[in-house]
């Protein structure tokens, strides 16, 4: 499968590294973005002359490197980063997009928000004042949100003189820390992102170093392996129906792949209604292709002509996600407004929307001990927990730690539209019998 895919000629030939920067307020990371930026010379005039001006406007000597992502003009002002701010730069080995999140814990939620697609995460710890609750919150969110690499880089090194012990003895605090947390792939690295050291360019003031650059580690960092080409999902999000006499039988059912392989003459099935049918043409753009993956859009032309809507999702026979009305999940909260058992909302999953309901808070997430508070009744801005949802319409789901596309939802409110929570769902704490369609077991 995975040879097929690599010598499939519409395959990219750089590879796209979607990273983001996390840690508390102040450590950093808008400027290690500037930094990279700036090292990288993937800047242009126009951005240069621009932080230059912004520079002798606010009386600065040096370039403010974090004005490059620090747009808003309450960010500049108050040294913060609000909102997450993304850019893009390249080099020639790989393309990168970046985003830079708050490290305020009022704004966990924009955290949430930008790592949600990375493929790594950066946590930046100020090297004075160590690991405190607010690096151990987005280290559990990155664990959480299923990010299969997490670089520590222990910044500032320059305020305290380069010292390999202090370096040492915040990797060991992490290192213990990490041991709750399921990512496998940490690498450290010692910086000074206002100073440039181990960032673009080896530093010659920590000789004892003898790890590469952050740049050189983004850019040969293997990610080819994190697409998910084990369950083939198509959630369909329009069905095509030209309106010609010359094609008026013609189908086809256009979504973004969201894991998986799918192939010409593949036998699928459509969820939730159980129908099957053979994959008889798919189609990118104006071209026919003999095979499609992860995170491919296309249009598949399936040989029967059975009732497909938006919202259901075509699967292969070989792959059968979950299929139920009621879920348990990881939840962050997301809103001023608390969650409370046996209040309604609207879930979105995939291309689909539906009522749900919180049944219950199972427990609420100790974000110092990752310990379970079983005793919690509601989760507060910012809070995660373990809840189970019942939904009017049956999910149509994977494991989010095996497959993040197919794991992921977002809780509305129904009466503001706000989005009040992310969710990941968990294996089901109880065995799911397998839907029944016309007297037949999936």
């Amino acid at each position: 499968m995975q040879a097929d895919i690599e010598n499939d000629s519409n395959s990219p030939q750089i590879e796209l590294l979607r990273f983001s920067t996390c840690g508390s307020v102040d450590d950093g990371k808008s400027t290690l973005i500037g930094r990279l930026l700036y090292d990288s010379k993937s800047l242009f005039e126009d951005q240069l002359e621009a932080l230059e001006r912004s520079s002798r406007l606010t009386g600065d000597a040096d370039i403010n490197l974090a004005n490059l992502t620090d747009g808003l003009r309450a960010e500049r002002e108050q040294g913060i980063t609000i909102d997450v701010a993304y850019r893009y730069y390249a080099t020639p080995k790989r393309k990168f997009i970046v985003a830079d999140t708050p490290g305020h814990t009022q704004y966990t939620r924009n955290m949430v928000t930008g790592a949600s697609t990375a493929n790594l995460a950066v946590i930046l710890i100020d090297a004075r004042h160590g690991i405190i609750e607010q690096s151990r919150r987005h280290s559990f969110l990155a664990s959480l949100l299923g990010i299969p690499h997490l670089v520590l880089c222990v910044n500032k090194m320059d305020l305290v003189e380069f010292s390999q012990d202090r370096f040492e003895e915040i990797r060991s605090e992490f290192e213990q820390f990490s041991t709750l947390l399921d990512i496998r792939d940490i690498t450290y690295f010692p910086v000074s992102a206002l100073n440039g050291d181990n960032v673009v360019e080896l530093s010659g003031n920590m000789p004892w170093y003898k790890g590469p650059p952050l740049l050189q580690f983004l850019e040969n960092v293997h990610i080819a392996n994190d697409r998910n080409f084990a369950y083939p999902r198509l959630p369909v999000q329009w069905v095509i129906r030209p309106r010609s006499d010359e094609f008026h039988d013609f189908r086809a059912y256009s979504g973004q792949i969201a894991s998986g392989v799918f192939r010409v003459g593949d036998d699928v099935i459509v969820l939730p209604s159980g129908r099957r049918s053979k994959i008889k043409e798919i189609k990118q753009f104006e071209d026919s292709v003999p095979l499609a993956y992860t995170p491919m859009s296309v249009a598949v032309v399936l040989e029967d002509q059975i009732d497909v809507s938006r919202g259901d999702v075509i699967v292969t026979t070989d792959s059968i996600p979950y299929v139920t009305n009621e879920i348990e999940a990881m939840v962050c909260w997301m809103h001023d407004q608390p969650m409370l058992s046996g209040r309604k909302y609207e879930i979105k999953h995939t291309s689909r929307s539906t009522k749900a309901i919180v049944n219950e808070l199972m427990y609420r997430v100790n974000i110092n001990t990752l310990g379970e508070d079983y005793r919690a009744v509601s989760l507060a801005l910012n809070e995660i927990g373990r809840v189970r949802i019942r939904t009017q319409q049956p999910m149509i789901f994977d494991e989010y730690r095996k497959n993040r596309n197919m794991g992921a939802f977002i809780l509305i409110d129904e009466a503001t539209h706000a989005t009040v929570g992310a969710g990941m769902i968990c294996e089901p704490a109880k065995e799911i019998p397998m839907p029944q369609y016309d007297g037949y077991v999936i």
